[in-house]
């Protein structure tokens, strides 16, 4: 969705915060495609979420040309907003993208067994999210995916919920792992062959089919996935479950795995 506000600039800002996947994504996009672009972090420079005001918004990732934006979560939005050819979209389908869901939550699930409890709240560089809720998120966007369909909008505070006291152990998130498989594998068994995948399904972020929500839902827990290796690697701990090199492959997942830029 682009919407406009008169303004005389038309320069290209891009909003965006550390550890958010979609804001690396796009930052990536425009680079691939030789787009300059002047670069706010909301987390380090309190004026940025103020110059978003303007719109009304409070999110990100969030793209700016003059009088106009994007929301960097619809990369089609965003190229036709800075001049970027846009061809068909190409989505894998809908039981590849479950093959690579489940891949995905079984290696978070090994993974997270292998983070000591001294490290759970422990946060991320540059990003006030704890090694728990890194996790709880990983997994918690396949649930909020099985909530949509279950007649649960996803809403901007939707990928912002933080795990339950009680579950912030690696077993506890583990056990919660288990969980969404089953909540995810259980809906597609009893949906995935009937449902209209074209469908227009209700996100906050703009119009978006089922098949695009789905495929979204899994380059988006696959990148904090990586993460969550990256954080091991970090802590000297060899991963339980590194992935194969074709894992993400057909995903418009970022190239890198934490976003090194600090402002």
């Amino acid at each position: 969705m682009t919407q406009t506000i008169p303004t005389a600039e038309d320069r290209i800002s891009v909003y965006w915060q550390t550890g958010c996947t979609s804001c690396l994504r796009t930052k990536e996009f425009l680079t691939e495609h030789g787009i300059e672009f002047r670069s706010r972090n909301v987390l380090e420079d309190d004026t940025a979420l103020d110059e978003l005001a303007r719109f009304g918004l409070r999110q990100v990732p969030i793209v700016v040309r003059g009088d106009e934006w994007a929301n960097g979560q619809i990369l089609r939005d965003v190229a036709k907003l800075c001049g970027i050819p846009w061809g068909d979209d190409r989505i894998l389908p809908p039981e590849e993208l479950r093959r690579r869901i489940n891949t995905i939550i079984a290696a978070t699930r090994e993974n997270t067994l292998k983070l000591p409890q001294s490290e759970m709240q422990t946060n991320l560089p540059n990003r006030p999210r704890s090694y728990a809720d890194l996790v709880y998120h990983t997994f918690n966007i396949v649930d909020a995916f099985v909530e949509q369909e279950e007649g649960i909008p996803l809403v901007y505070e939707s990928y912002y919920r933080l795990p339950p006291k009680e579950m912030q152990t690696p077993e506890g998130l583990a056990a919660y792992g288990d969980h969404v498989a089953r909540r995810f594998n259980d809906w597609f068994d009893a949906n995935g062959k009937s449902v209209d995948w074209s469908e227009r399904v209700d996100v906050y972020y703009g119009e978006q089919s089922r098949h695009d929500f789905l495929e979204r839902t899994t380059w988006h827990s696959g990148q904090h996935a990586r993460q969550l290796i990256w954080v091991l690697e970090r802590l000297g701990i060899e991963p339980a479950h590194r992935f194969a090199p074709d894992a993400f492959r057909g995903l418009p997942i970022p190239e890198k795995v934490w976003d090194s830029e600090a402002a």
